[in-house]
């Protein structure tokens, strides 16, 4: 059953996620598909040194990346992330080709994706 107040509140953003929250979402949206479909090339191209090397320094950066945009919506809470922020502190055209951009690599992703699942299933099943 619902209860009333949920009922009869209007519609907007709320503050209701908690930090784990906050922080199993910046890192399932940081990591992705790559680290599956590219970690052989990079291993093979650069060594396993090299590889753990090159994933730690692109961790560092993607950590003060996602530090700055928790920054950002903590200091700014709406909804349209950082193509509002893009809009907000630089200029309007480039907030709308943020988010046009962002529109494209996610779906770019999903093909990705789709290929990705491909693979992983055609290694452990070959002979379907």
């Amino acid at each position: 059953m619902v209860s009333q107040d949920k009922t009869t509140q209007a519609p907007g953003l709320r503050r209701e996620l908690k930090a784990r929250h906050l922080t199993m979402i910046a890192i399932g949206g940081s990591i992705g598909t790559g680290l599956f479909v590219a970690s052989g090339a990079t291993i093979s191209q650069a060594g396993p040194g090299g590889a753990l090397l090159s994933y730690m320094l692109i961790g560092l950066m993607v950590y003060f990346l996602m530090t700055s945009l928790g920054e950002l919506a903590a200091y700014m809470p709406v909804s349209g992330s950082f193509a509002t922020y893009g809009q907000q502190y630089v200029e309007e055209g480039f907030g709308f080709a943020l988010g046009w951009n962002y529109w494209y690599n996610w779906a770019v992703t999903i093909a990705v994706d789709l290929v990705a699942s491909q693979l992983v299933m055609n290694y452990w099943f070959p002979d379907t």
